[in-house]
């Protein structure tokens, strides 16, 4: 990780310091993904099977799981089927907390205003694999869908399914898995295939191919919805001098090991702690499986030195992180300054990975800086709010004369009239019962 002081860094370097890992933003990589996707729509499920054995290295005769896949998910250990189980529950208790109730008042006499929710009836949840079967991820996804009660629940993955991707998915009522990942699986959820089922709203993180695919059928009216921009992974760390240098280096790590092109932050007024969680990173690192990932990962991060706690959080501010982890003596006051994180994890006994797999909270988050005004994932998400008004004939008339000259000053005249021939229906009924 490159180390730099805050404080001696130009406008121009301090901006620099807090650029994303380049490999997000490759060159020529949206006219890939736009091929991808063309190539979907124009030849469905044989699209899919070829861009699997290109990039998955899947020889797949179908999409969907077979019997003998299903029959191996109920095979899995019974420890990870308890863990998941009380992942599934915390999720559930902390989402259906989240729920809406309906509202409706009365703005004036006769105005009656309502806003009611409802499931957005299809939704495709996309879980990454790969490298690692995120089966946090069918989680984080499937169980708020399920409690918003929406009807279809559209489930893609890269192939080889893991086992226990498939016992999640059917322990939180998904109606279908389907074995695709990348670019291509967006563009399936998205505009349908012969096996996959069109989606009204895409969710789920992913790669920058993913990440760009989303972008591109979002702007298409013929495309789908999608949750939020959710790439790479990505951490800031804010640790003073009571900080455990150890813990710093494992949430660190926690993030590095996710891809080559996630990032992590080390921001503090310690050039100590600095020091001493680079010891710690080198120790760690050495013992993990995913070390060449973590490598490439930590070779686009950086420890930023800063003079105090209050500028750290304005660094972290500015750079916006996916996820914040605080550890300092003045935790909460640390917290009251955050204005940009997608997810926040405070104290020293507070890992990033909770967060991840089974605290409750949701982990897909925005990334690339989009949580200054981008929300982590919820409930609400995977619902859509609609407003009803109803009048009496007292409500319009009311509120008729203010409505006809707001209409009228903004030249709309047929919106006047609307208002106008129904008063003056009104008007006659009261002069014939005259």
């Amino acid at each position: 990780m490159q180390q730099v002081n805050w404080a001696k860094l130009s406008p121009a370097e301090q901006q620099q310091a807090l650029a994303r890992n380049p490999m997000v933003s490759a060159e020529g990589l949206a006219d890939v993904v736009a091929g991808i996707i063309a190539k979907v729509r124009e030849q469905g499920d044989a699209a899919l099977l070829e861009l699997g054995r290109q990039f998955d290295s899947a020889e797949l005769s179908a999409l969907t799981p077979s019997e003998d896949d299903w029959a191996a998910a109920e095979q899995i250990p019974s420890a990870l089927k308890a863990a998941i189980e009380q992942a599934i529950a915390n999720i559930r208790s902390f989402h259906a907390a989240q729920r809406l109730s309906p509202m409706a008042l009365e703005t004036q006499p006769g105005v009656r205003c309502e806003l009611r929710v409802e499931a957005i009836d299809k939704v495709g949840l996309y879980v990454p694999g790969g490298s690692a079967p995120l089966i946090s991820t069918v989680l984080m996804l499937a169980v708020p869908a399920q409690i918003a009660q929406c009807r279809q629940v559209v489930l893609t993955t890269p192939a080889p399914i893991d086992p226990a991707i498939l016992y999640a998915a059917k322990a939180c009522g998904v109606t279908q898995v389907i074995a695709a990942g990348g670019a291509q699986a967006v563009a399936a959820l998205a505009y349908g295939t012969e096996s996959v089922a069109k989606v009204d709203k895409i969710f789920g993180p992913g790669n920058r191919f993913v990440t760009e695919a989303k972008r591109q059928v979002s702007q298409d009216a013929a495309g789908a919805a999608i949750d939020m921009p959710a790439g790479p992974s990505e951490v800031l760390v804010i640790a003073d001098a009571s900080a455990n240098p150890a813990f710093v280096a494992s949430d660190l790590l926690s993030q590095a090991e996710h891809g080559e092109d996630s990032q992590v932050i080390l921001v503090s007024d310690s050039q100590t702690l600095i020091d001493s969680a680079q010891v710690e990173i080198a120790s760690q690192l050495s013992q993990l499986p995913r070390k060449a990932i973590a490598e490439q990962a930590l070779a686009q991060s950086r420890s930023i030195l800063v003079d105090d706690l209050a500028q750290a959080v304005q660094v972290s501010n500015a750079y916006a992180p996916e996820h914040l982890i605080i550890q300092t003596q003045l935790d909460q006051s640390v917290l009251a300054q955050v204005r940009a994180a997608g997810s926040v994890f405070v104290g020293p006994y507070t890992p990033e990975s909770v967060g991840d797999y089974a605290s409750g909270t949701n982990h897909v988050l925005p990334t690339y800086g989009f949580s200054k005004t981008v929300s982590s994932l919820s409930l609400a998400d995977f619902q859509r709010r609609f407003t009803v008004q109803s009048l009496s004939a007292q409500g319009l008339q009311n509120l008729g004369e203010c409505v006809m000259t707001l209409a009228d000053a903004e030249g709309l005249d047929a919106h006047k009239n609307a208002v106008a021939i129904r008063l003056a229906s009104l008007q006659q009924t009261v002069e014939s019962q005259l």
